[in-house]
């Protein structure tokens, strides 16, 4: 019986497990995280969500501060088209995260960046072009993009001297999805090194509607392998979500997957950035915990555990500190419920929100605590402990179970001493 180190991912001259962690949110997708992988010859992401606000928290910087200060005036108005980044300290704070990592990275892997379209800051083309430039003068391997069709991403690096030697993917839910990106970026002579297909069993953002569960990701491959082939288009692919043991990886590199992608496994892991009492939270939630909700002011289905701090949260937008997710008018779903909520409550000392949530906040608080469908099963895959908490593992653990084995057996970590 095979396991998925029998098998190797081929990018360029580089030979690789075939296994990737998937990009998580706001400061979840750790350096550390990412470095592990790397360290262990797979592919590790950092995410690059919001990370003016991580390389705050991480590397005391001061840019979340900065622009508060700049439009604090403007905290109580409902229009937030003045509320713009400055484009330079988005290029740093990208580039300070990316080079500190690519700088520690040792061992024969790789480590990527996941980039969401959905991160629209108010200036999408702008500010989309200033992270994509950033993560590939840091050195960064590889791009991912995410959250979004991305038809004009690879057209805003063209430019860049790297666009061709960085290795760039595009994640896609469907093979519609995938064709209009190609047919876009056609005249660019220039194909994606890797598609990432991510099922409707994934955690966070999801790429379906609400009518999510009439979907199976195998079929999705399929679809996609047959039109490669069909297209002469030699590009691996990669299915992403609900792949939980070894042997359900082995099962897609066998049906001529290039390498998976795994995520929810790493999320109670030391190196991952969720706080240890919110990582308690991800063992203990059974199957019935666990929801997709469009609480997201994407627009996208977002799956999490029910108990999220975010869901029905009523906090005031933080736009002149944060604002991720305002469009290029300075809109956001989330304001819009806000206010109908207060005008709906005028005398009302705490409102709650419950069909949006200010996702800038919950993700920066980790109020907001998406998760995949599998979420449930982490409580098999480690040791309860004696006063009732779960044992945290390693990426370390994780990674080589998924590598080394077999007959969909999940090896528990040694006994953690008390």
């Amino acid at each position: 019986m095979k396991s998925v180190d029998d098998f190797r991912l081929k990018l360029g001259e580089h030979e690789l497990v075939p296994l990737i962690i998937g990009g998580m949110g706001v400061d979840i997708s750790t350096a550390e995280l990412a470095l592990e992988a790397a360290r262990l010859g797979g592919v590790g992401h950092l995410s690059d969500a919001m990370l003016p606000t991580v390389t705050d928290r991480l590397l005391h910087t001061n840019f979340v501060r900065t622009k508060l200060r700049q439009y604090k005036s403007n905290v109580a108005n409902a229009d937030k088209s003045t509320v713009q980044f400055d484009l330079e300290q988005i290029a740093e704070s990208t580039r300070l995260h990316v080079s500190r990592a690519m700088e520690a990275k040792r061992g024969t892997g790789m480590i990527f960046v996941n980039c969401m379209e959905k991160l629209t800051m108010n200036a999408p083309r702008e500010t989309l072009r200033v992270r994509l430039h950033g993560a590939l003068s840091a050195g960064i391997d590889g791009i991912t993009l995410s959250a979004g069709l991305h038809l004009g991403s690879f057209a805003l690096m063209e430019d860049h001297p790297r666009f061709r030697d960085a290795k760039l993917g595009i994640i896609v839910s469907s093979l519609r999805a995938l064709q209009i990106f190609l047919r876009k970026n056609a005249k660019l002579n220039r194909l994606p090194d890797y598609i990432v297909i991510e099922g409707p069993l994934a955690g966070g953002h999801l790429g379906f509607g609400m009518d999510w569960n009439k979907y199976d990701l195998r079929e999705i491959c399929k679809e996609i392998y047959l039109y490669l082939r069909a297209e002469n288009l030699e590009i691996p692919i990669i299915p992403a979500g609900g792949i939980f043991t070894g042997s359900d990886a082995v099962s897609f590199l066998e049906m001529g997957a290039a390498a998976v992608q795994v995520a929810t496994r790493f999320t109670v892991t030391r190196e991952c950035g969720l706080p240890e009492k919110i990582v308690q939270e991800y063992f203990k939630a059974n199957e019935e915990d666990i929801e997709v909700n469009m609480i997201s002011p994407t627009g996208y289905p977002m799956r999490m555990l029910k108990k999220s701090p975010a869901i029905g949260a009523g906090i005031r937008p933080n736009c002149e500190a944060y604002g991720y997710l305002l469009d290029g008018n300075g809109n956001c779903a989330y304001i819009t419920a806000y206010n109908r909520e207060v005008a709906a409550h005028p005398n009302a000392r705490k409102i709650s929100v419950m069909d949006k949530t200010c996702l800038c906040t919950a993700m920066r608080n980790f109020d907001c605590w998406t998760c995949g469908h599998n979420t449930y099963r982490l409580k098999d895959t480690t040791r309860r402990l004696a006063d009732g908490t779960y044992q945290m593992l390693t990426a370390e653990h994780v990674f080589k179970d998924y590598q080394f084995s077999t007959d969909n057996r999940i090896s528990l970590p040694n006994v953690h001493p008390q």
